[in-house]
């Protein structure tokens, strides 16, 4: 139901007010942001320092990097569940505000069982179901609030939204290592506890005043409803060879399954979830023609074009594996690495977010239009694959740091900059321009699960990092490793540089037969 209080004047005014509702989702975005970069940028030391200490010292690296990558993986998997309450059921009001008490009851948990293993891992499936939840509703809570009259000023309100996204990140990457190292765990983790409920507090204030799109009934013609049309519909004398590899999808999710006892349970359902994906993405491709007549057409086209959109997405899950890692591996580097008694090696986070900043405008304003002069059309295809090339490059500068840090020589942390720059970079071209890509590439009806698979595509990057350190606790793998001449650490940065330059390589080779469309509303 539409609120009329918060319904501006259809009047397509340049002067037209921005909604009065529109402070409080700022800085709800604002408060939420620096709680949950605040927590995650210290979780990796926390783990390594306190949690973990149960575990020899040369392994609680590697079981800290399983924690935060599993952290993760449910942080960009929830979105499923909360676009699919709101749009069913809640609407995107109550489900943020439902999903927000879960989410400072998790910070809750973090502050309160910080030297208690099950209590703390609580607190981050309570986080990563409350942050998740909430991650695609916000931004799309914010596009509810303006009509015809006042939708121009919908970007200025999106470029608030980013900046405080960074804004909050920044600062939280810079203070919250310091506040673990001078205040202790209990404190570090309640701080940003404290601001998630003052997020919860400011958003439920402007309850009356915000437009709440009611849930949508179920599409009849949505992309499972097509997909399922398409592979059980019979065609006379001829055989459904998308249905059997449909279900060659459901054998090997089965199997996937059967190594919860050794891979653990995330690791297997996540592989369960991509053979579904895999086999059933493929099948449906194969018969999608037989679902014309049961749906629209437009349907059925809406359908192959989000297929094809899932190769791009596939092909970006290696940069979010590298992506992702600055956070765990590259902190865990900097542990080793000289630097002043002041500075915590969780602070070089804070380099990312403020080069977002910087690097947007140098794009924008420099680098693209002097492609544009030597006749380079900076499309969006080439600014992803681009990103995902830097990022490799990222990983082998990071490996070529940790080959000198093996040897037993001496670093100073200022050499990670290096690195940073390459990776955030790549995040510019490849995170910004993902989210344009995708929503321009949707047909109306689809934007919603486009979104949902952009999402996933972060939850198997950093299932391909949960993938390969299983792989080094086996014996055979490291000892096969040994015999390379380099270290653990050093190794796996390298494969993961080689891992993204295959994906760029496959990348570019895609992108030159993909057909470009424009669902952009007229």
């Amino acid at each position: 139901m539409t609120t009329p209080a918060a319904t501006a004047p259809e009047t397509g005014c340049a002067h037209a007010p921005l909604p009065r509702q529109i402070p409080y989702i700022i800085v709800t975005e604002g408060c939420e942001r620096f709680s949950f970069y605040g927590m995650r940028n210290i979780l990796t030391p926390f783990l390594v320092s306190s949690l973990l200490l149960f575990l020899p010292v040369d392994e609680r690296g590697l079981a800290a990097k399983d924690v935060f990558h599993t952290f993760v993986i449910g942080v960009y998997f929830f979105p499923l569940l909360g676009g699919w309450l709101a749009d069913r059921f809640w609407g995107k009001y109550h489900t943020i505000l439902w999903l927000s008490l879960v989410y400072v009851a998790g910070h809750a948990c973090l502050a309160l069982f910080e030297q208690q293993r099950i209590g703390f891992y609580t607190g981050l499936f309570l986080i990563a179901l409350g942050s998740g939840g909430i991650k695609p509703l916000v931004s799309a809570f914010v596009g509810d609030q303006f009509d015809a009259g006042n939708k121009h000023r919908a970007r200025l309100v999106y470029d608030g939204f980013y900046w405080m996204i960074n804004f909050g990140s920044f600062f939280a990457s810079l203070l919250m290592p310091l506040f673990l190292r001078h205040l202790g765990p209990a404190i570090a983790f309640g701080i940003p506890g404290l601001l998630m409920a003052v997020a919860l507090v400011v958003f439920w204030l402007g309850r009356a005043r915000y437009v709440n799109v009611p849930p949508a009934p179920p599409n009849p013609h949505s992309l499972l409803r097509v997909a399922r049309s398409a592979l059980l519909a019979r065609t006379l004398g001829q055989s459904r060879p998308g249905l059997w590899i449909a279900g060659c999808g459901g054998i090997a999710a089965l199997a996937a399954l059967a190594t919860i006892p050794q891979l653990g349970f995330v690791i297997a359902a996540c592989l369960a979830l991509g053979a579904v994906l895999l086999f059933g993405g493929l099948g449906t491709a194969l018969q999608l023609e037989r679902a014309r007549g049961a749906h629209p057409d437009a349907a059925i086209d809406g359908v192959r074009v989000v297929l094809r959109v899932l190769v791009v997405f596939a092909l970006t899950t290696p940069f979010w594996s590298l992506f992702d890692q600055k956070a765990s591996t590259w902190v865990l580097q900097g542990a080793e690495m000289a630097k002043p008694a002041w500075f915590h090696e969780a602070q070089m986070q804070a380099l990312n977010p403020l080069l977002v900043l910087l690097l947007i405008p140098f794009n924008n304003l420099v680098l693209f239009p002097l492609l544009r002069r030597f006749g380079i059309e900076p499309t969006a295809l080439r600014r992803m694959g681009t990103g995902i090339a830097l990022a490799a490059l990222a990983w082998v500068a990071a490996g070529a740091l940790q080959l000198v840090l093996d040897g037993g020589d001496t670093l100073s942390i200022a050499w990670q900059i290096l690195p940073y720059a390459l990776l955030t970079l790549g995040e510019v071209l490849v995170s910004a321009t993902g989210l344009e890509f995708a929503y321009s590439q949707a047909p109306p009806s689809m934007k919603g699960s486009i979104m949902s698979f952009w999402m996933l595509a972060v939850t198997f990057g950093n299932l391909w990092v949960l993938l390969a350190d299983a792989g080094v606790r086996n014996a055979t793998v490291t000892d096969w490793i040994a015999a390379t001449g380099f270290g653990e650490t050093a190794f796996l940065m390298f494969f993961f540089a080689a891992f993204a330059a295959l994906a760029a390589l496959l990348f570019a080779l895609y992108a030159r037969r993909y057909p470009m469309q424009d669902f952009y509303r007229a």
